[in-house]
Parts: C-alpha cells; sequence; structure tokens
C-alpha cells in the first residue's frame, strides 16, 4: 500500500519528505548538532517526524480498541479479555521501539535552542510541540501500567530497556499535566498551523481535557492507586483540580477556537450530517480539529472499509442489543421503558430513533452500490456481523470498496463533539451540571442527531442498573448517566488510544462490563426465514439443526445445534451469542513484562500482578 498521507497536499509534501529523511533514515544523535540546528526549517523538520511516526493511523483511529469493549461484540475477544489467566511473560509494550519516543523529544529538546536568530516565541512554539508529543507517550504509559519511569533528558539508544525504577503514577501525571499546560500556552495558533496536519494550540487543549478527565475520573472511581494499592496521595493534584482544569481546557475550546459542531442542517440533512464527518475524503474544518487525510486523486488510500465488511479479516464488529436500546426516541423518551424492548423487529428498533443509530449501523432504509453500479437496498451481513447490527460509520457505500482494501475517507482524529462531551462530563462529574451546561453540550448533540434536546428530569433506571458498580451501587445520578449515554452513542468505534470505549470503562471502574452476554437481532420463530430490511428478499434463518438449513438465496442460516448462538427464549427472541472473557480488578492495569523485571531489579511489579 501506498505511504499514507495524513496532512493537507502542501503540507505533507514537506512533512513526509523532511520526517522520513531525518527520523527514519538517520539517527538523530549522528545529526552534527552544530550544523543541523541552522534555522527555523531544521526545527520544523524534526518536529515533522513526530507527526509521521506519531499520528494515528486508520487502526488506531476506527478499531482498535474495539474488541476489548462492553457495547461492540467482536468474533474474537482481545486476548488479555480471553477466559485464561495473562501473566507478566505474556505482556509486551515495553520493547525499545515502545520507549524510543524519549530519546527523539528529549534529543529536540537538548539541541533545538542552538538554532540561532529566532523569537521566544518560535522557540516556544517548538518546545510545545515536543512536550505536547511527551505528554502524549506518557499519557498511553500511564493508561497501560499506572506507575512508569520518567525521563525528561537524553536516554543513550542502548539505555531503551528502561531499567530506571517507576517513578510514582501522581509524579509522573504532574509532569504530563506540565507539558500540557506549557504546550496549550505556547504552541501557535496561527493560521498556518490550522486545518492541517500539524500540531496547533487548540489540538494540545484538546489533549490536555482529554488526559484531565482521564486521570480526574479514574481518581474518583478507584479508591487507591493500582500500582501500589496505596491511597492517592494528597501531594499532588486532586481528582477534582484535574476534572476543573479538563473544564479549563474546554471552556478555552468552547469560547476561543474557530471550531464548532456541524449544525443548523435541514431535517433531510440530519439523516446523514454524522456520517458525512466519517465518510468523506474533504475533511469539515469546522467540527474537526485534527485528522488523518487521505487522497483518492493521490492514490494514497486505507483499508477501513474492507476490515469492517471482511468475514474474516475484521472481526464481524457490531453492535450489542443492550447497547442499541440506549439510543432515545426521537421525542427524547426511553425505548426500555417500554416493557416489550427486547421483541422489537429489525425494522421496530430503527423506527422514530436517533439519527446516528441509522448512520452507525445498516437499517432498514441502508443503500449501497454493488459491483456493478447499481444501487440497491441491503441488510446486514450475518455472516460479518454476529449480532446483525452491522457497523458502516466509516464505510463507503460500495461493494468495490469492500474487496480492494482502498478507501480515501479521511478519519479524524479529534472532533468538537468530544470537546462538549469532555466538558459535560466533567461538570457533570463535579456535581455542576446546569441547563446552561446541558444546552451547549449535550442538547446540540441530541438536536443535530433529531432528537429532542431538553435536559431529562427523571434518572433513567435502565441506565442506572447498567453502569452499576461490580459490588452492586449505583450512580444515581441522572446527569452523568445521560453524559455516560451521549459518549457512548456520539464516540462509537472512534478507538484512537486515549478516546475508545474500553479507556471509559477502566476511568470509571466499569472492566466488569466486558464480561457480558452479547444479544442481537429479534429472531420472531425457529425455521422461519426473516426479511430484515423489507426489501422482499429474505436474510436470516435460525434453525435447530443441520438438516433444517436450506438453500434460499441470500439467507444465511445459523444453526443452534454448533453451539455459538443461542435464543433468548429459546424457541424465540434476540440472537444471543457466546464468547467466554474473563476479569479482574488486576486488569485495570497491565502487568510489566516479566523480561523487564529480570534485567531491572529496580523496577516493581504492579501489586496485584504480583508473583504473576
Amino acid at each position: 500500500m501506498k505511504k499514507i498521507l495524513y496532512s493537507l497536499v502542501a503540507v505533507s509534501a514537506i512533512a513526509t519528505t523532511g520526517c522520513e529523511k531525518f527520523l527514519e533514515r538517520h539517527d538523530p544523535a549522528a545529526v552534527d548538532a552544530t550544523t543541523y540546528w541552522k534555522n527555523k526549517d531544521a526545527l520544523e523538520q524534526y518536529t515533522n517526524g513526530f507527526l509521521n511516526s506519531w499520528t494515528p493511523d486508520e487502526g488506531d483511529i476506527a478499531y482498535s480498541y474495539d474488541n476489548y469493549s462492553d457495547i461492540i461484540e467482536a468474533r474474537n475477544p482481545a486476548e488479555f479479555l480471553r477466559n485464561t489467566i495473562w501473566t507478566s511473560s505474556q505482556q509486551g509494550s515495553w520493547a525499545k521501539s515502545n520507549w524510543k519516543f524519549i530519546y527523539e523529544v528529549e534529543y529536540f529538546l537538548d539541541h533545538f535552542r542552538n538554532t540561532p536568530n529566532l523569537t521566544e516565541e518560535v522557540y516556544n512554539h517548538y518546545e510545545g510541540v515536543a512536550r505536547f508529543w511527551r505528554a502524549w507517550h506518557y499519557f498511553t504509559k500511564v493508561q497501560t501500567f499506572g506507575a512508569v519511569p520518567y525521563y525528561d533528558y537524553v536516554i543513550e539508544p542502548d539505555d531503551m530497556t528502561m531499567y530506571k525504577a517507576q517513578d510514582s503514577r501522581e509524579y509522573v501525571c504532574e509532569r504530563i499535566l506540565e507539558d500540557l499546560n506549557f504546550a496549550a500556552a505556547n504552541i501557535s495558533d496561527s493560521s498556518e498551523y490550522l486545518n492541517v496536519s500539524k500540531i496547533n494550540r487548540y489540538v494540545a487543549l484538546f489533549l490536555k481535557a482529554k488526559f484531565c478527565l482521564w486521570e480526574g475520573t479514574f481518581r474518583k472511581y478507584h479508591s487507591v492507586d493500582p500500582s501500589t494499592g496505596l491511597p492517592w496521595s494528597a501531594e499532588y493534584t486532586s481528582s477534582e483540580e484535574f476534572l476543573r482544569q479538563a473544564c479549563d481546557a474546554c471552556e478555552k475550546l468552547i469560547n476561543d477556537s474557530p471550531y464548532s459542531l456541524v449544525t443548523g442542517v435541514s431535517a433531510a440533512d440530519k439523516k446523514t450530517a454524522y456520517r458525512s464527518l466519517f465518510i468523506n475524503e474533504a475533511i469539515n474544518h469546522q467540527e474537526v480539529l485534527w485528522a488523518r487525510e487521505y487522497s483518492d486523486g493521490l492514490n494514497i488510500w486505507h483499508t477501513v472499509t474492507w476490515y469492517f465488511c471482511s468475514g474474516s479479516m475484521g472481526q464481524g464488529w457490531s453492535l450489542d442489543s443492550d447497547f442499541v436500546a440506549m439510543y432515545l426516541k426521537t421525542d427524547g423518551s426511553r425505548v426500555t421503558n417500554n416493557a416489550d424492548w427486547k421483541d422489537m423487529t429489525f425494522a421496530e428498533v430503527f423506527a422514530d430513533r436517533d439519527l446516528r443509530l441509522a448512520q452507525t449501523i445498516i437499517s432498514p432504509e441502508y443503500q449501497k452500490y454493488d459491483k456493478a453500479g447499481v444501487l440497491n437496498h441491503a441488510a446486514p451481513n450475518l455472516t460479518v456481523s454476529c449480532t446483525g447490527y452491522q457497523i458502516i460509520k466509516w464505510n463507503i457505500d460500495n461493494e468495490a470498496y469492500e474487496a480492494s482494501k482502498i478507501c480515501s475517507n479521511s478519519l479524524p482524529i479529534m472532533r468538537y463533539a468530544e470537546v462538549l462531551l469532555n466538558y459535560a462530563e466533567a461538570k457533570a462529574e463535579l456535581g455542576e451540571m446546569s441547563d446552561e451546561v446541558w444546552n451547549r453540550t449535550i442538547r446540540p448533540l441530541r438536536e443535530r442527531a433529531g432528537v429532542n434536546g431538553d435536559r431529562p428530569a427523571t434518572i433513567d433506571n435502565y441506565l442506572n442498573d447498567y453502569y452499576a458498580q461490580e459490588d452492586g451501587s449505583k450512580i444515581n445520578d441522572k446527569d452523568i448517566l445521560e453524559v455516560r449515554r451521549e459518549r457512548s452513542i456520539e464516540l462509537i468505534s472512534e478507538g484512537d488510544e486515549h478516546t475508545a470505549r474500553w479507556f471509559d470503562l477502566l476511568r470509571w471502574h466499569m472492566g466488569h462490563k466486558t464480561i457480558k452476554q452479547w444479544y442481537g437481532v429479534y429472531v420472531p420463530a425457529l425455521n422461519t426465514p426473516i426479511d430484515l430490511n423489507g426489501d422482499g428478499i429474505n436474510d436470516l434463518c435460525v434453525v435447530e439443526s443441520a438438516s433444517q438449513v436450506g438453500s434460499e438465496a441470500g439467507v444465511t442460516y445459523i444453526n443452534l445445534a454448533e453451539g455459538t448462538f443461542t435464543l433468548e427464549n429459546g424457541n424465540h427472541g434476540r440472537l444471543m451469542y457466546m464468547r467466554d472473557r474473563y476479569w479482574e480488578e488486576a486488569k485495570y492495569l497491565r502487568p510489566i513484562p516479566y523480561t523487564v523485571l529480570q534485567l531491572s531489579p529496580e523496577l516493581k511489579q504492579n501489586v496485584l500482578w504480583e508473583g504473576r
């Protein structure tokens, strides 16, 4: 596949060339510091290398953590969650390549001010960019391992195995916050850095809000530091202060940035407005702060449509019925208030619902082009989707793209919609949700999707039960629950290493939600073919034994005797898909790899992984 393009055409020609020559083909330390750091172009070239190496790719953005989720079914769950005992011997992500960012960032920070005749504003901009990337990577390390060694100086390449003892999680997070505060204050917001691949001040503010929300909620819902088993230290930033810092970053983005939610569309356009952000080659810069850009004209492609439509490679990503039930009716009412909601037919599921539902998964109205270029109605493919709620959020609606592995729709990494969600959540967690905050955040998101945006007056008992802690205790806060509803719907399948649903579950202390029964479409009767989308062609038939498997064209036959599926009520009900998973408290962090511990006696295993 050709080289991926992630910037606007003019920028990418500079960025990809410069960074390949410098970071990919040469060791930075081999460059003569007295001759390389001669002008601003050298700083631009080096920091473009960060973009080329570390900008999230198609897998990071669209599906990398979906197989850890509680709301997206995957045919093969992540090995970490399978019903086996995970040990430190199985753990990776501590190789030299996983820590190389320190060498590349710190080398830059040690030398960039040798560049003569630049203003302090320019120096601070490039320092901010480097510190943004250092914060980005350490954010990931904390999410993965908790307490890790922190370096703010150059490490020689031979030292990349990280022999140093861990610093406390709280200390590392303080340093991440320092970097993000500096980046958000000093990276340029001038026009040359907006709506291109480069890191600008608003991208830094976005990452700050995301990180502070992560750490603030993690400490709120975890009574102890899972690295040590000890209470959080009062010496460092508190959970509440992290949440206030998240609010501060979001307020700056809402009040001062050039970005806004794409709204004001017609009733007809609302049926496509949400999904248009994900399936078009042109980036909608009104809402998208940062994206990975692709170009059909330049033969620069990704494989996301193929991945979601492949019966083998794609793992059958599809939504769970319990999650589909969280989508509101257009009048703002809750489907789950109806006693028979589990028995809704495929068509009934989509009737008068939040318009994002039909823009996220195949609905009865869904159409796509066949290989002959003819537009046809298309039902869910039950050989791909194990629940029948097949994801199309990122897909090009053309069968030609499903097999060719060629797509040019650009992939958003940061959207203004998430700014609103982060702000709403931080306010709700602080107990400061108000009508004013609601109307600035959740209301416009719902109204864009055709849903009544009024703030609910009562708690949703379905959500309250769903988000119960492992011991059965409940949140009993309608605003927190409604923000979680909105977050999961708006950001579904946007899976970068800091946004994915998996990380929401970790910070909310909801890992136990990954252990669940998967539910799919409603099947009214055994041995009876079903026309799911009403196009006159049957699509699915659930049978009891191999002898009842028919040969009707277009029908997927599911044989219950094979043991993979059952029906909720025996001879009818929601399709139930069985997968084994295993959860325990230790899994809120990964263990430090066994081989690393053998190399460095100074490193300590995370407390719940000791001896494993």
